[in-house]
């Protein structure tokens, strides 16, 4: 007779009802890395516009595991024979997936810090979490690839991937939380329209069976409004900027260092912040005193090629702020100001294999795929959700067409400007310079 299985534990949750635990799961979430998901609050500063965004990064750890339990064995009941050891492995991949991130949501990879999949390696090497991996049997250098999103097994896209059980969970658990009626997602027909099929070049992958193509829609259009409304809201974003700032002005004045955030909870960086907080911006986000829109324009009022470097070059970005400020005037100083047009790469990623009902499968990414046009929809709703903004926390008036004109330029002119003493308010200098 083989020796009976430990009982599975069982713990309540707002959105899913029970999530069972295998003794392993459990015991990784007793380590002190998990536990501290407790106080890192999943939606950042949401919590400022909907009061019911204070779910946590801990809630969300264990809806992905209880929905990666739930696809793997939807994929065996469906025929599919699975590995137990890569089944293992994936739950706890998606148990552990954020084990890495900051306080405050994605603010300080924007502000420019690590990625929190990058830190998720120290984490589960240096720490009580390496211990247990040890003693459950699971190398860390099993787990991180896919945490990371860099495994290409058949199973790696539950972890990491354009259907992965992150977003499925995040989503969900978001919009219940918020109150808003934007991420209504299909979660059972989607995972239980997952497949594993022969992909290109026969090499087995996870696929969508085109039944769950109506579900697929509705991922889509979730995240889409779950962006506009929430993620990306105007009070939201102001107090994310102002978040960014002070977080980058602590650093580099020494008061903080990179390790110091990369393992606080929200509430201990705020204390630590306020501090010292010589330009206020800690008690004012504290107390929700928040910057306001000067400038709000649609993407889709933008010219179709845009320069990237507001998202991706923070360095850059606070040094044009503080020009901004300068050349604005009515008396704003360098930290007043803040410019955000945010980036999400992959957002509307449809990069997945499509099954069709006569068992050809083809790419749902494929321009050649035309019977949606996914991929055509996709870049028009990230096209629509984004908005460039500039947010003063004193009035002042900033010239729009000027800042348009600003974010056409590539990051080398920017720079050029700035280390020439030029001005970047390019439009109202030309206007200037006519007269």
């Amino acid at each position: 007779m083989t020796a009976p299985r430990p009982p599975l534990e069982v713990v309540r949750d707002p959105l899913w009802n029970n999530i069972r635990l295998e003794p392993e799961a459990l015991a990784l979430l007793e380590t002190p890395a998990l536990q501290r998901l407790r106080y890192v609050r999943q939606l950042g500063h949401a919590f400022l516009v909907y009061p019911g965004a204070t779910h946590t990064r801990f809630e969300h750890a264990l809806g992905a595991y209880h929905l990666a339990r739930k696809a793997l064995t939807l994929l065996e009941e469906s025929g599919h024979r699975l590995d137990r050891a890569d089944a293992r492995r994936i739950a706890l991949a998606a148990l552990l997936h954020d084990i890495g991130h900051y306080p405050f949501s994605h603010a300080l990879e924007e502000a420019g810090l690590p990625s929190h999949e990058t830190l998720a390696e120290r984490h589960c090497t240096n720490s009580s979490t390496g211990d247990a991996l040890a003693k459950i049997g699971i190398p860390p250098a099993q787990l991180l690839p896919l945490i990371q999103g860099e495994a290409r097994e058949p199973l790696a896209s539950l972890v990491s991937g354009a259907l992965d059980v992150d977003k499925l969970d995040y989503l969900s658990r978001d919009a219940w939380m918020c109150g808003v009626p934007y991420g209504v997602i299909d979660v059972d027909r989607l995972l239980a329209s997952l497949t594993l099929t022969a992909g290109s070049g026969g090499r087995v992958t996870l696929a969508l069976h085109e039944k769950g193509v109506a579900a697929l829609e509705s991922l889509l259009f979730a995240k889409y409004q779950m962006y506009r409304n929430v993620y990306w809201h105007h009070a939201v974003r102001a107090a994310t900027c102002m978040f960014k700032r002070l977080v980058r002005t602590a650093i580099a004045a020494q008061r903080l260092t990179v390790d110091d955030v990369a393992v606080a909870t929200d509430d201990g960086l705020i204390h630590e912040l306020q501090r010292e907080d010589p330009a206020g911006l800690a008690q004012a986000l504290r107390e929700r005193r928040l910057a306001k829109r000067a400038v709000d324009l649609p993407a889709t009022e933008l010219p179709a090629e845009v320069a990237d470097w507001p998202a991706s070059d923070p360095d850059l970005l606070e040094r044009v702020e503080d020009r901004l400020a300068h050349e604005a005037g009515g008396g704003l100083a360098p930290g007043d100001l803040y410019l955000d047009f945010p980036i999400k790469a992959g957002m509307f990623g449809v990069d997945i294999p499509l099954l069709q009902r006569d068992g050809r499968v083809v790419s749902l990414a494929d321009a050649g795929y035309a019977q949606l046009g996914l991929h055509h929809v996709a870049a028009e709703l990230y096209r629509s959700a984004r908005r460039l903004r500039v947010f003063v926390r004193k009035p002042a008036t900033i010239p729009a067409v000027a800042i348009v004109a600003l974010v056409a330029l590539p990051a080398a002119e920017v720079r050029a400007r700035l280390d020439d003493e030029r001005p970047i308010l390019v439009e109202r200098s030309d206007r200037r310079r006519r007269g």
